[in-house]
C-alpha cells in the first residue's frame, strides 16, 4: 500500500507544478514602476502656440515592464521626425531610463527619477559640439497637469548645465472624441 501512495501523490501534485511553471513571472508591480504611468494613453501633442505639432501613443508593454512611445510628427517632410522611446523603471540601478530612436538615425539616453511628481530625465548628446568641444547636455520633465494633459519641457545645455535653453515646451492632450 505504502509503494502506491507516492505515485498517488506526485500525480495529484503535478498538476498544481505545472500551472505555476506556465504563469509568467511579474517583476515590474512594485510601485515605482508604475511612477510613469501617468504618461500612458493616445495624444496630440500642442506647442505654446496651441498648434498641433504631432501625436504620440503612450504603451505599457512587456508585462508593464517597459513604456513604449511611438511619436508621430506633424513635420515636413512627413515622417522626419517620427520617433520611438523605451522607457523603464531599473530595478538595479533604482532610476528611470529613456532610450530614443528616431526616423532621421540619431538616439539620446536620458536617466533620472520621479521629482515632486514630475519625471525629470537627462542626459548628454554623444559627440561633443565640432565648435565648442562641449557635448550638449538634455534634460526633458514631464508634468501631469490637474486637468489630465501632461506638460512636457525640453531644456538643453551647450555649457555644462550652468545654463538651460528651452528646446521644446508642450503638451499632450487626449484627442477630443467628437
Amino acid at each position: 500500500m505504502r509503494s502506491l501512495m507516492l505515485p498517488m501523490v506526485l500525480l495529484m501534485t503535478t498538476p498544481v507544478f505545472a500551472d505555476e511553471a506556465r504563469t509568467p513571472p511579474k517583476p515590474c508591480l512594485a510601485a515605482e514602476h508604475r511612477q510613469f504611468d501617468f504618461w500612458l494613453g493616445e495624444w496630440e501633442v500642442f506647442d505654446k502656440g496651441g498648434k498641433v505639432v504631432g501625436h504620440s501613443r503612450i504603451e505599457s508593454i512587456l508585462n508593464g515592464c517597459v513604456i513604449a512611445e511611438h511619436w508621430t510628427s506633424g513635420g515636413n517632410p512627413v515622417g522626419a521626425g517620427d520617433g520611438k522611446s523605451f522607457n523603464l523603471f531599473n530595478a538595479q540601478t533604482g532610476h528611470w531610463e529613456q532610450f530614443w530612436v528616431d526616423a532621421q538615425g540619431t538616439r539620446l539616453v536620458l536617466n533620472g527619477d520621479l521629482v515632486a511628481g514630475s519625471m525629470v530625465l537627462a542626459g548628454q548628446q554623444p559627440k561633443p559640439d565640432a565648435k565648442t568641444g562641449v557635448a550638449q547636455r538634455e534634460r526633458i520633465t514631464w508634468t501631469p497637469n490637474s486637468d489630465g494633459s501632461v506638460r512636457q519641457l525640453w531644456e538643453s545645455s551647450s555649457d555644462e548645465g550652468k545654463t538651460w535653453t528651452i528646446a521644446f515646451d508642450g503638451t499632450y492632450r487626449h484627442p477630443s472624441k467628437g
